[in-house]
């Protein structure tokens, strides 16, 4: 169960799909919230920020910091210059903070994919020198702002089609965003004639990050490599065959315990909803999305839309109708 602690944006958090054990609204300071909640079990605290008193200064969020464990609390920022600022942001890092955002699309998406400091780490100053405000590269006037996204393909079994899936996220979220789209020690973007794609050996990726670091997301076909510390979400794709699930269990059959709680996603696949329940009971995991066959010479596909808003991307709509492949986490 969740708290929701509101005030400017209580209209905002009202539409958040949870289950909810406590729900106020007004302005607090840090102590009233620590009385009421300090021995209130809770899964998630989504907090308004300004609900909290004197949220301005960075001294008042460090106090709730050091009596929260902020692991479970996610920050809706207002729009004000102070809070977007890159001290500002960079001080909450170095509390620990790294659940925040000023779009509610992104705090739907942290409450079940939380992030880490490898998410936030391009937004912290820790010697001084001046970065972006925050999303301050991605700004939607519509929808608010999300920081850079990395996202890692993977595959699992053989030939699974990473490479594919990298193209075709590519073009479909190009649309709205600015991206890059980069293969790490492989050669097979070059089969697509896009002069747009990008082939680099692993060891290049840092230098590619920096020198991309105005894009709002970076695809990356993994290939081999084991740069996925670099990614903020990795995809495992799983193409759920009979004879490439074989091969996959006999070379290794604790595949699936390492695969749990990453996002699996079947591709090119054949399967019911009921079907991938079965498969979800005898692999013992968690399928993150169900992907059928799709046709990659086509730049509007909504089954791609409805499997990147189901990744967090806000400004991608997915079509209605289209969920009949989807499996939410």
């Amino acid at each position: 169960m969740n708290v929701i602690i509101s005030n400017k944006y209580q209209a905002l958090l009202a539409s958040l799909d949870i289950d909810v054990i406590k729900s106020i609204n007004g302005e607090f300071s840090v102590e009233e919230l620590i009385s009421q909640f300090s021995n209130f079990y809770f899964n998630k605290m989504i907090i308004d920020i300004t609900a909290i008193k004197n949220y301005q200064d960075i001294n008042t969020i460090q106090n709730l910091s050091v009596n929260f464990d902020m692991s479970k609390v996610i920050l809706l920022l207002d729009d004000s210059e102070i809070v977007n600022s890159p001290m500002y942001i960079s001080q909450l890092i170095s509390m620990g903070i790294y659940n925040f955002a000023n779009d509610i699309n992104v705090v739907k998406y942290l409450i079940n994919n939380p992030n880490s400091y490898k998410d936030v780490a391009n937004y912290h100053n820790i010697n001084g020198y001046k970065r972006p405000a925050l999303n301050e590269n991605a700004v939607d006037t519509t929808k608010g702002k999300i920081s850079q996204k990395i996202i890692g393909i993977k595959n699992v079994t053989n030939h699974a089609g990473a490479t594919t899936l990298t193209y075709l996220l590519k073009i479909h979220l190009e649309k709205v965003y600015k991206v890059k789209a980069v293969e790490i020690n492989g050669n097979d973007f070059g089969y697509f004639n896009d002069n747009s794609l990008d082939s680099i050996s692993s060891i290049n990726f840092s230098e590619y990050i920096a020198k991309n670091s105005n894009c709002d997301v970076i695809l990356v076909d993994l290939n081999d490599s084991s740069i996925e510390n670099y990614c903020s979400d990795v995809i495992y794709l799983i193409e759920p065959g009979r004879i490439q699930l074989n091969k996959l269990i006999r070379k290794d059959n604790l595949i699936f315990e390492k695969l749990r709680g990453k996002k699996i996603v079947l591709n090119r696949s054949i399967l019911s909803d009921k079907d991938v329940t079965e498969f979800e009971k005898e692999s013992g995991s968690k399928v993150f999305f169900n992907l059928p066959n799709v046709d990659d010479k086509l730049d509007n596909q909504p089954i791609i839309n409805v499997f990147l808003s189901n990744l967090g991307f806000s400004r991608i709509e997915p079509s209605s109708g289209s969920g009949i492949f989807s499996i939410f986490k």
